[in-house]
């Protein structure tokens, strides 16, 4: 696979700042934030939005993410948040989980990959196991080791938000469909930036808040539900999601009938004009770069990172547990506890959790970034 040369120019980025942080918030392509500008400033006048406004940008969003990920167009979602997906995800289990079934969830999980299924968990009686955090980093032992025949759902990402370190996410399916549980793919920190065969895979779920590496604005997130879940209740009961809903001035006349295929878990007011604008720049620009290419790219620069950071004393996630796009580097000394400041008083951001760096760069990184980072690296192991 061909790498992407640095898309800098794309990004408004100063020169002078070295930004390995994509894991915590990506930044926005310059493109889609003239969208939100121009999308902002229609609010101005509304007598020129028509009843279609309210659903076009929705329906190119959800093309947009099946050319770009997979499946049809009727499985896609518009949702606000991570949360709001496994929220979603958790309310249709409340009414098929009992005392005597168990959910999977990761130790160490982010919390909105955790509170809805602890909170599920308390309502239903069903039991949460989890999956303890690996000495060699092989989440996917820890999970296939707690798959049973009580495991209903297994709520897993495809890399640990912590490290980036990797779960095989073919043998964990293949292990839930033998035992007839569902799975639930919370992949905020990869989709993007980290292939995902949803035809191989088959996921039950499969939800990304959008602000990390789909450059989406903050507050407009994806969620996938396969079709077998297209009957199931939503979180919410959005006019918006009501079949007929374009006819305004029908409104009243009232119907149990949802939209078809995943529209009907799909937030109110989806169509938002100061979001959507730029969620549909960012899945243009994720189609031409192709996620394989980039992918691929960003394993380079984090192959060149890790060579830094092993020279300056610590130990990288190992080459057959590590995501192309997040590479996670612990140390057996402890750090200066400004130590993140410090890098970010010079312009140079990444991200510490523990003992740990955790470096997420994306195409906007430079030549120059990287030497600069070598640089305070190599201050480190001196």
């Amino acid at each position: 696979m061909s790498k992407i040369a640095p898309q800098r120019q794309l990004f408004d980025i100063p020169d002078d700042v070295a930004y390995f942080n994509c894991a915590y918030n990506s930044p926005l392509l310059k493109a889609s934030a003239d969208a939100l500008v121009k999308g902002a400033y229609s609010k101005c006048h509304p007598w020129q939005r028509a009843a279609g406004d309210f659903f076009d940008d929705a329906e190119s969003f959800r093309s947009l993410a099946a050319k770009v990920f997979g499946g049809k167009p009727d499985c896609y979602a518009v949702i606000p948040s991570a949360s709001y997906g496994t929220s979603t995800v958790g309310r249709i289990f409340e009414d098929i989980l009992t005392a005597r079934d168990e959910i999977v969830v990761l130790d160490e999980a982010f919390p909105s990959n955790y509170l809805p299924w602890l909170k599920i968990s308390q309502i239903t009686g069903a039991k949460l196991v989890t999956a303890p955090t690996p000495d060699d980093y092989n989440w996917t032992k820890s999970v296939l080791d707690r798959i049973t025949a009580r495991t209903k759902l297994v709520a897993v990402p495809n890399c640990h938000w912590t490290n980036g370190a990797t779960l095989d996410l073919d043998a964990i399916s293949e292990a839930a469909r033998q035992n007839g549980a569902c799975l639930v793919l919370e992949v905020t920190q990869s989709l993007g930036a980290m292939p995902l065969d949803l035809e191989r895979i088959k996921p039950d779920f499969m939800i990304a808040a959008g602000y990390k590496w789909l450059f989406f604005p903050y507050g407009l997130s994806l969620f996938y539900v396969d079709p077998k879940w297209h009957e199931a209740r939503p979180l919410e009961e959005s006019w918006l999601s009501r079949d007929g809903a374009e006819a305004f001035e029908k409104l009243v006349d009232y119907t149990d009938l949802y939209q078809p295929g995943a529209r009907r878990f799909e937030m109110g007011q989806k169509a938002i004009p100061t979001l959507l604008p730029g969620g549909l720049v960012a899945l243009g620009q994720l189609v031409d770069w192709g996620v394989d290419a980039i992918a691929a790219s960003l394993a380079g620069i984090n192959d060149r990172i890790a060579a830094m950071v092993e020279k300056a004393g610590f130990e990288p996630v190992p080459k057959d547990h590590r995501s192309p796009h997040i590479l996670g580097a612990a140390s057996s000394k402890p750090l200066p506890a400004s130590f993140i400041a410090d890098l970010a008083a010079k312009n140079i951001f990444i991200s510490r959790r523990g003992s740990s760096l955790r470096f997420a760069p994306h195409l906007h990184v430079t030549d120059n970034d990287l030497d600069r980072l070598e640089t305070v690296l190599g201050a480190l192991g001196s």
